[in-house]
């Protein structure tokens, strides 16, 4: 049985330089220095890798034909608060993201808003406030 877990999210991108730029300096995120050549990857904190490869490139090793547009996935990071979503969002546009849809009150009873990033990957930030955040971590009740 394949246990419940995912090691590491690869996003396909256009320019590395770039989305490097807009995840690094952009977002403050740590580069791991096991990034090189054509492949750069973040540590985040609930211990997921992020990676960023060419698009052509992924799709190759995938067996996949790239047709470009929506890949029907979005990312998502939980905060604490509807503070939190404006300026999570606030922070993405300044580093070259651009928002997709404006926060908002959910029909879940939350509060949050998407942007996509400079190849268009689509995250939700998103404030739920009957969930658990520990240390970053989201906690779902079992």
């Amino acid at each position: 049985m394949m246990e419940p877990r995912i090691t590491i999210i690869t996003l396909g991108v256009s320019d590395l330089e770039r989305a490097v730029k807009f995840y690094r300096d952009g977002l403050g995120w740590p580069l791991s220095q096991a990034s090189a050549g054509d492949i750069a990857f973040f540590n985040l904190v609930s211990g997921i890798v992020m990676a960023l490869y060419p698009r052509p490139l992924l799709a190759r090793d995938a067996c996949l034909e790239d047709n470009g547009g929506f890949g029907g996935i979005t990312l998502a990071q939980n905060v604490e608060s509807e503070e939190e979503v404006e300026t999570f969002l606030s922070d993405a546009v300044r580093a070259g993201g651009r928002i997709i849809k404006p926060p908002s009150r959910t029909e879940w009873g939350g509060y949050s808003g998407y942007f996509a990033d400079p190849d268009g990957h689509p995250w939700e930030i998103a404030y739920a406030p009957f969930f658990t955040l520990e240390n970053g971590v989201l906690v779902l009740p079992e």
